[in-house]
């Protein structure tokens, strides 16, 4: 019988965080372990009035949870139809999804009347 060495291989990676642990959206799973409340609750004791939660009519996502700033630049319509066409398709039922989204505001070529 031949003797056999098991090795074991480790991927690992680290970053610094801050609290709370995202910035921009979080996507709740229909079936996540916390719910809409939990998760807003754990975030208001973190960032008090940093976040709004918003229900979510579908069938993997309960419920999104966003970063009032974002709102200052889009509605809150633009911005559940952008998730739910490019994001929730990938999101499990029991998933809780952080979401980097930055928004770039750019202008077209345009005149200024000189003084």
């Amino acid at each position: 019988m031949e003797n056999t060495k098991k090795n074991l291989f480790v991927s690992l990676s680290f970053e610094k965080t801050s609290l709370p642990p995202f910035e921009d959206v979080l996507i709740l799973g229909r079936d996540c372990p916390l719910g809409m409340n939990g998760v807003g609750q754990c975030l208001d004791l973190l960032v008090p009035d940093g976040y709004d939660r918003f229900e979510v009519d579908d069938d993997h996502v309960t419920a999104i949870i966003v970063n009032k700033s974002i709102l200052n630049r889009i509605s809150t319509r633009q911005l559940i139809e952008i998730l739910q066409k490019r994001v929730f398709p990938y999101v499990g039922r029991k998933e809780i999804i952080k979401v980097d989204f930055a928004i770039k505001i750019a202008y077209d070529t345009f005149s200024v009347d000189q003084e």
